[in-house]
């Protein structure tokens, strides 16, 4: 007999009875006198399983807790309304500052705060959760405008954009776009470089791209357009050293200071080897520590800096030096004069990465970074959004 088929006696007459919950439970379980006179038994009324009923409980619990969870009763792990979150967010914050999120986890910030002489990203966070760069050089007070990633250039116009010895200005006039996304989120900003009497002599448009890497790295990759300043026709970057985009690492990192390694892409070492020369990439690695403590240990990290093969100039001549600091030095032969009609427009990428330089990895990064598309921001056509920042034949997030 089946559950339907649990009977119980009366006055000599065998009547059928409904399942319910009780008869889940082990046999003769004692039964309170029911308080409707249509369902009367007998006191002290008892019923039983038979033998097929008892190897069919276990099967029925199982089924029954299915049920409990198909139905709701279990925790519903999906978010309310259907919502998931994206993997890589930005996220605003107070004080003229933008955090970039992998997870939930912060990985770099953009600073464009008016105090500072012109804006930077700090931290540029290592697989370990420790920035691989710093703010300003580890032993000279006079080096203090190397804070972490920065641009800047010597000489525009005359003017001194790079030293601390200069009241020349790049300022954030304005963000366009927030894009946040699952393999990448995407922050558009406009940037002005104001000369000492506040004239706009260039205008920046800034796209920076944020993406996870394997082995907990991460890409911070950077499209910058230039274009004379309001009022303008042209504009000259004049030959230095010095521009346009620099990165000072940790100091652990430096050769220096530290017990870290540069290296080209042409395979040369050290700053005598690689010093004005061209390349394709440039990387520093070295160790990096984290943890408080007996908690503390320390990796090998680094940061790969690659030349995109669509940029004039391609491949840059680098600035690098031991005590810790690298930068495509893109006016270092002649000058550039960058026109209303013509803009420039430069690509970059920096890769957070575990472990020492593997050249045959960087390789494949440089193939990838080369077949990318570029990015262009635009008047939204999505509601409640001005702008719309978008890799090229893609549409927006």
């Amino acid at each position: 007999m089946g559950l339907a088929g649990i009977q119980q006696q009366k006055g000599g007459l065998r009547q059928r009875r409904r399942w319910n919950i009780l008869d889940l439970f082990p046999e003769r379980i004692p039964i309170s006198p029911p308080t409707h006179p249509d369902h009367a038994l007998a006191a002290g009324a008892r019923f039983r399983f038979d033998d097929g009923m008892k190897t069919r409980v276990p099967l029925i619990l199982i089924l029954l807790g299915i049920l409990l969870g198909i139905t709701g009763f279990a925790e519903d792990p999906a978010a309310p309304g259907g919502y998931t979150p994206p993997r890589c967010e930005l996220l605003p914050l107070p004080d003229d500052q933008v955090a970039f999120l992998h997870e939930g986890k912060e990985v770099s910030r953009w600073h464009f705060d008016p105090k500072y002489p012109r804006p930077f990203f700090y931290p540029f966070n290592g697989p370990s959760g420790v920035s691989l760069t710093r703010m300003g050089h580890p032993g000279a007070q006079n080096h203090d405008h190397h804070r972490s990633i920065w641009f800047a250039h010597a000489k525009v116009e005359g003017v001194d954009f790079w030293s601390e010895n200069t009241k020349a200005r790049i300022r954030q006039k304005h963000w366009l776009a927030y894009e946040d996304g699952d393999e990448e989120s995407i922050m558009a900003a406009s940037l002005g470089w104001y000369d000492e009497a506040g004239v706009e002599l260039i205008d920046h448009e800034l796209v920076v791209s944020s993406r996870p890497g394997d082995e907990g790295g991460q890409f911070l990759e950077f499209q910058i357009t230039l274009r004379p300043g309001a009022g303008q026709e042209q504009v000259t970057l004049e030959k230095s050293n010095f521009g346009l985009l620099a990165v000072r690492v940790a100091k652990s990192i430096t050769h220096h200071f530290g017990g870290g390694e540069l290296t080209s892409s042409e395979g040369t070492r050290g700053e005598e080897a690689i010093f004005e020369k061209t390349a394709a990439w440039m990387d520093y690695s070295g160790p990096v520590t984290s943890g408080i403590g007996p908690d503390r240990k320390t990796v090998v990290e680094g940061i790969t800096f690659y030349d995109h093969p669509g940029n004039p100039r391609y491949p840059t001549p680098w600035h690098v030096r031991s005590d810790g600091w690298m930068g495509a030095s893109f006016c270092q032969r002649e000058p550039w004069t960058i026109e209303a009609a013509k803009p420039l427009v430069l690509r970059y990428l920096l890769h957070a990465h575990a472990g020492d330089l593997d050249p045959d990895k960087a390789t494949i990064v440089a193939a990838d970074f080369a077949k990318r598309p570029g990015f262009v921001v635009e008047k939204a056509k999505r509601p409640h959004r001005q702008f719309e920042a978008a890799r090229t034949g893609a549409a927006a997030p």
